[in-house]
């Protein structure tokens, strides 16, 4: 776990200030251990991600809540994923074999996607 403090310190742009706007936004989610705020690994990847968004590529504050939850959808989507992978892997061939051939394949999946999210 990583210490408020520790953490802009060791980050050359981030200010206290951003860092306890972004907690307050909840766009990080410390814990606190004995009154102190405390930032788990994963914690400390998001602030890094955050400046990078908001001092590299200069995101507009307003839009970072924008960018961070459709990463947070991003991941979960992911997490979601394998899991199915992993619960297909674990059927037997036949089972394997029909959900792999119920797919379509991945440009007309791409192209339906594409077709879905047009007005």
């Amino acid at each position: 776990m990583t210490r408020l403090e520790d953490l802009v310190a060791a980050i050359a742009a981030l200010t206290r200030a951003d860092l306890e706007l972004w907690i307050g936004e909840a766009l990080v989610s410390p814990q606190r251990e004995g009154g102190a705020v405390v930032f788990s690994d994963m914690d400390c990847a998001r602030v890094r991600l955050l400046c990078t968004l908001r001092y590299e590529l200069e995101i507009d504050h307003d839009a970072l809540a924008v960018v961070m939850s459709l990463t947070d959808q991003l991941y979960d989507t992911r997490r979601k994923l394998r899991a199915l992978s992993a619960a297909v892997a674990r059927q037997d061939a036949a089972v394997r074999d029909a959900i792999l051939a119920a797919l379509p394949p991945v440009e007309d999946a791409a192209q339906e996607a594409a077709e879905g999210a047009a007005p």
